[in-house]
């Protein structure tokens, strides 16, 4: 049994660091750190045959689709998990059009097929210029303009770290309940209903990501974002059931590894876990080469020895 390779919770790989990626597919493996010891290294194949599938985070994958002849050629198994929201600017700076995003989904269902393009509407930020209200209308937008395009939606409400709180607190558009106490919200168990409606109407089973609070009765069941049945049923290819240990307690996901690394995407979305700062992105993403084997910097393993710009260490 091979490796699931996420592509990658950490980043947006597909939109910013897709020719980096290729280069590393040519080579046949990659290197990444510890997210959480940056001196802890480790090799990672990306050889089609060790590799039984790869999940894609993005929100505009448009570079990586120049690639997908070349994926396909090679023999990679993958599915795209697509985050499609119609945020103001001021929470979505960085991003395309929505004309554009909504055109490039389409364009990406039609080339993979349907079922290999997982939307997610993700995450559920509520403010005084996002309410309920807000949510409701656009959800319905986006899934009727996506209908027959995905069979999937994922849905979750956004976590509160310290650095998103901040940001959105200075935006002015703060406003959100603590997690375990939403789902009591008549309110907002009203919207979880009306947007599995929308969904089920249009095709779309809907499911969440890493909940703490329980949708079901809402019509809601959790999901999985690095699923072993749907890579079974939709990729033909038998995966670990192993809940993945690196993962928070109410992510469902199996294992995989995540090839990405943390602030360096300047996309600049004020609710991203993932990115503490544009600046921080920009500082982390002015030290990438695509000729590298890491995503950041140049760092190398070779029979477990660590290289660093050319020198053995």
């Amino acid at each position: 049994m091979g490796t699931v390779i996420s592509a990658s919770r950490r980043t947006d790989i597909p939109r910013l660091y897709s020719e980096w990626f290729m280069r590393r597919v040519r080579a046949g493996y990659c290197v990444v750190a510890n997210p959480f010891n940056a001196r802890q290294l480790s090799r990672v194949s990306l050889d089609a045959e060790a590799v039984d599938a790869i999940v894609f985070w993005t929100k505009d994958p448009r570079p990586l689709m120049a690639h997908q002849a070349d994926l396909d050629s090679r023999g990679y198994r993958y599915y795209f998990q697509y985050t499609l929201t119609d945020y103001p600017r001021s929470l979505e700076p960085g991003l395309a059009s929505l004309e554009t995003r909504v055109d490039t989904f389409r364009r990406l269902a039609g080339a993979v097929e349907r079922e290999r393009v997982i939307w997610r509407y993700d995450p559920i930020v509520l403010s005084e210029v996002t309410d309920y209200d807000y949510h409701r209308r656009a959800f319905e937008a986006l899934a009727e303009r996506l209908r027959g395009s995905t069979s999937r939606v994922v849905i979750s409400v956004v976590d509160v770290y310290a650095h998103i709180e901040s940001m959105l607190d200075q935006l002015g558009v703060w406003g959100l309940a603590p997690e375990e106490d939403i789902a009591s919200r008549p309110a907002f168990q009203a919207l979880v209903r009306d947007l599995a409606q929308s969904a089920e109407s249009r095709g779309m089973e809907i499911v969440s990501c890493a909940e703490k609070v329980d949708l079901q009765p809402f019509g809601v069941s959790p999901g999985k974002c690095v699923d072993d049945d749907y890579i079974e049923r939709v990729l033909g290819v038998v995966v670990s059931h192993k809940k993945d240990p690196g993962q928070r307690p109410e992510c469902g996901c199996v294992e995989s590894k995540d090839i990405g690394a943390y602030d360096t995407c300047t996309l600049g979305c004020t609710y991203c876990y993932a990115t503490r700062s544009v600046a921080s992105a920009q500082r982390r993403r002015a030290e990438h080469d695509p000729d590298s084997p890491s995503l950041v910097g140049w760092h190398d393993v070779v029979e477990e020895r660590v290289v660093q710009q050319g020198r053995l260490l």
